[in-house]
């Protein structure tokens, strides 16, 4: 057998993880909101920051919009979706009902090293929000940072990852919200929410946990509603 067949029967392996490397690394954009409705991508300017080509990032794009979280437009244009009041409401009920339950298994099954976690990323996120002049862009990816911690304790994969991909759609709105009302991370509504899920979580108490992350998902989303942003970006639009 010559070279050329033997390199033929190669699988692409190097390729396929570029192109999941480029997926994860813009789907954390996306989740941990550090892209907001309506922004828009570069093929070439997304390689040169993550130091590929443009083919991976092509492919992940691709997956992305298959997902629904980016668009490509006619023209080539790639952008963060711009979310309407409706769909924005039925993604705050999925949130509340899906992550309620992983919320609730994580009370329940959590170790002592999984509640360790969920207490320092809560501590992590409750001393953004209390400084003097908390980096809204940094309290938004602790925000995050913090749910994950609680459902990563839930024990099941496949929830996870639902979970996941419906963050994709909520972070860009969440990271919305607090460019234009920065008083929300203010106000303490998330911080007393976070304290009561990491009590109950501490009490074993999957109840008590899922009633604290569904009042913390409900609150910020009518707020956000009540504020008009989601109105603001469809007449942008």
């Amino acid at each position: 057998m010559n070279s050329a067949l033997a390199l033929a029967e190669l699988p692409l392996l190097e390729r396929r993880t570029l192109s999941d490397t480029v997926y994860e690394a813009l789907s954390d954009l996306l989740a941990s909101g550090r892209l907001a409705p309506g922004d828009r991508l570069s093929l070439r300017q997304s390689a040169a920051a993550l130091g590929v080509s443009v083919m991976p990032v092509r492919e992940a794009v691709s997956r992305l919009a298959a997902d629904g979280v980016l668009e490509v437009a006619p023209n080539r244009v790639i952008r963060v979706p711009v979310m309407g009041a409706a769909a924005f409401r039925a993604l705050v009920e999925t949130r509340i009902a899906v992550e309620g339950v992983a919320v609730a298994r994580a009370a329940e099954r959590r170790t002592t090293g999984e509640l360790a976690a969920i207490r320092s990323a809560e501590a992590a996120f409750r001393a953004e929000a209390e400084a003097a002049e908390p980096d809204r862009a940094r309290a938004v990816q602790l925000n995050r940072d913090l749910h994950f911690a609680i459902y990563g304790a839930c024990g099941l994969g496949p929830l996870q990852e639902i979970i996941a991909r419906l963050w994709l759609k909520a972070g860009p709105v969440i990271n919305l919200d607090l460019r234009a009302h920065p008083e929300r991370l203010l106000q303490g509504f998330a911080l007393r929410r976070h304290a009561e899920a990491v009590t109950a979580i501490e009490a074993r108490d999957g109840a008590a946990a899922a009633a604290a992350i569904a009042a913390d998902i409900r609150e910020a989303a009518e707020f956000i509603l009540t504020r008009g942003g989601l109105r603001d970006v469809e007449r942008e639009d």
